[in-house]
């Protein structure tokens, strides 16, 4: 049995820092590795995306394309594993369909969050039906190959009875 006392890195997993700075003889003294002069070589310097002076890449090319963050949908997902591990623990009942409110009483899911994706990491043996607002063609295939089933729903609707 191994003991909290006992843990450790496997060999050649971790590496001691270079301490820069330290005399000649360390290889890494004087100017430690920052080369000589220059703005770089001093403290403080933040330059991303500065070109001095001249205008930067990214203001140079035009923006492209439309990004509606504002009323994007990102579904959290669930995975067929975390849901049979739910099945075995006694959090989930295999007998009732799987749905939002379920999944929310097992743990799996947030309390705000009303809609969700199914994807098919894990597996599945369990016989369930589940009522997904997403589900990829894997996930259902998974299910259904273990004699369940997976409704996908308009998840539209869901929202803004939510939003009300």
């Amino acid at each position: 049995m191994v003991k909290l006392n006992e843990l450790r890195d496997n060999p050649g997993a971790t590496r001691d820092r270079i301490r820069v700075g330290r005399g000649i003889g360390s290889g890494k003294g004087k100017t430690g590795g920052r080369g000589v002069k220059g703005q770089k070589s001093r403290s403080g310097v933040a330059m991303s995306g500065f070109e001095g002076g001249q205008m930067p890449i990214y203001r140079r090319l035009p923006k492209r394309g439309f990004n509606n963050a504002n009323f994007s949908r990102r579904y959290p997902i669930v995975n067929l594993g975390s849901i049979q591990k739910a099945l075995d623990a006694g959090r989930l009942d295999a007998s009732k369909t799987v749905d939002v409110e379920a999944l929310q009483a097992a743990g799996l899911l947030r309390p705000k969050e009303v809609a969700f994706r199914l994807l098919a990491k894990g597996e599945v043996t369990s016989k369930i039906t589940i009522s997904a607002d997403g589900a990829s063609k894997g996930a259902i295939e998974a299910v259904e190959k273990a004699g369940g089933a997976v409704t996908v729903t308009a998840v539209s609707k869901k929202i803004d009875s939510v939003a009300e």
